[in-house]
């Protein structure tokens, strides 16, 4: 008898900078629903993980990016109840530095909405303590 196993889905984030803005979006869908995120989303078969990135950047927000670099690999396992609860999902995100080309912020794909934030907005949004990280890190390397 076989048990079903659950992997890790390999997945891309792009922080995408307009000077020092970073590109946002907010989740359309559940379970992340009403949240802000960078934008991204999963690599399909066959495709190169940058590639990925500019993917979905385009699909989410309609922009169009250089990429600068590979910024960190980092683990999102997600549970419901906090630390102690089984997970629920686990994403493995490869996450981009990106330079903005063109394109102003139109929701797309899972997206609900799009838009800039200047540096100072961030620390209202609520969003994850890696996700922070992420966007100095794309900062200091696109500098």
């Amino acid at each position: 008898m076989s048990e079903a196993r659950n992997v890790p889905v390999a997945a891309v984030g792009v922080v995408c900078l307009r000077d020092d803005d970073v590109l946002l979006v907010r989740r359309g869908t559940p379970p992340l629903e009403d949240s802000w995120s960078l934008p991204g989303g999963r690599i399909e078969w066959g495709e190169r993980a940058a590639d990925a990135a500019r993917r979905e950047l385009k699909e989410e927000t309609g922009c169009d990016a250089e990429i600068a670099g590979l910024i960190d690999v980092v683990d999102a396992v997600l549970s419901r109840r906090g630390a102690d609860a089984p997970p629920w999902g686990h994403y493995v995100l490869i996450d981009y530095a990106a330079r903005w080309t063109g394109g102003e912020p139109t929701a797309g794909d899972d997206a609900r909405e799009a838009r800039f934030f200047a540096a100072a907005e961030l620390e209202t949004l609520g969003l994850w303590s890696e996700t922070l990280r992420i966007i100095e890190a794309a900062r200091a390397m696109v500098r």
